[in-house]
């Protein structure tokens, strides 16, 4: 027998909520971005061209992001995506993981070439660009701040103008640097700077989207405690075949065999486990099979896998 309660996902509710913000945040990186790559085209400044890339990578994210939401607000009139189509927002962060990796890895190859020759950049422009860029990241920042608790690929977005953020301070400095100094290192340098920073970032939005798409069990889970705490309801003897995943971001779906005790009230024990799993470990969504044990009943054999 099943049981179970459908609800929509916590990540596309979030999704709708912060969509308004999502389309300011993006229209803003977008504008500046083209700026900025002009800027950094006409000044020969690689420390620019690397914060422009990343606020390409920042606008792209965000795209995915809504284009994720888009599509899964409508997944409900296709009966045969019988989980809908969730995961079109883990698959959008693991290629905004890998768009900011090639970013990086470019930037880091083109500053190694330039140590051998630095080229002079103008510091009057590239201070105002960069200056001109902070202020725009941290309109984003304020955007997208509160969506990222609730989703994945607004978290994703939200890290990478983070990293926009210490990008333009970076930049100002270079500038900084530069005009007082006439240092021209100080360009490739702040260039590797940034790229160094995106990529912890990176690694681990894509490690996130990677466990959630491989079906591991929430990090945040002890398998354990869910098989004791299940095996705790009244009128439970055994559980085997334990499944806990993630559907998306604030989505964690779970299924479970339950063999009852005799004269076990099925629609308590039922209950009773819904209830537990949703208390003690947000599991809202969880397909359970209870399995009687009698004298002239075995309990289903455990799945192979």
């Amino acid at each position: 027998m099943g049981a179970g309660h459908d609800h929509g996902g916590q990540a596309l509710r979030a999704g709708e909520r912060h969509r308004s913000r999502l389309w300011w945040a993006a229209g803003l990186l977008a504008a500046f971005m083209l700026v900025e790559a002009a800027a950094a085209l006409l000044s020969g400044s690689l420390a620019l061209l690397s914060d422009a890339g990343h606020m390409f990578t920042d606008v792209l994210g965000i795209a995915m992001a809504l284009a994720a939401i888009h599509a899964a607000g409508r997944a409900h009139t296709d009966s045969q995506r019988t989980f809908g189509l969730y995961r079109l927002e883990v698959l959008a962060a693991l290629g905004n993981a890998l768009l900011l990796t090639g970013v990086a890895v470019y930037v880091l190859v083109e500053a190694v070439r330039r140590f051998s020759d630095p080229p002079q950049v103008p510091a009057g422009s590239m201070l105002v660009v960069a200056v001109g860029g902070l202020v725009v990241n941290l309109i984003a920042f304020g955007l997208l701040r509160s969506g990222a608790k609730e989703s994945l690929n607004v978290r994703g977005a939200y890290l990478e103008v983070v990293g926009d953020l210490l990008g333009s301070a970076g930049v100002i400095l270079a500038a900084v640097v530069i005009a007082t100094t006439g240092w021209a290192y100080a360009d490739p340098i702040v260039a590797v700077i940034v790229a160094l920073m995106i990529l912890p970032r990176t690694f681990a939005l894509a490690r996130s989207a990677v466990r959630i798409l491989v079906q591991a069990a929430p990090a945040h889970l002890d398998m354990t405690r869910v098989r004791d705490r299940l095996a705790a309801v009244p009128g439970v003897c055994d559980v085997h075949d334990l499944h806990v995943w993630t559907l998306t971001s604030g989505m964690d779906v779970a299924s479970a065999h339950l063999s009852l005790v005799p004269d076990a009230d099925l629609g308590s024990v039922l209950a009773s486990a819904r209830e537990a799993l949703h208390d003690d470990f947000h599991i809202d969504h969880a397909t359970l099979q209870a399995e009687p044990v009698t004298a002239g009943h075995r309990s289903c054999t455990p799945a192979g896998w």
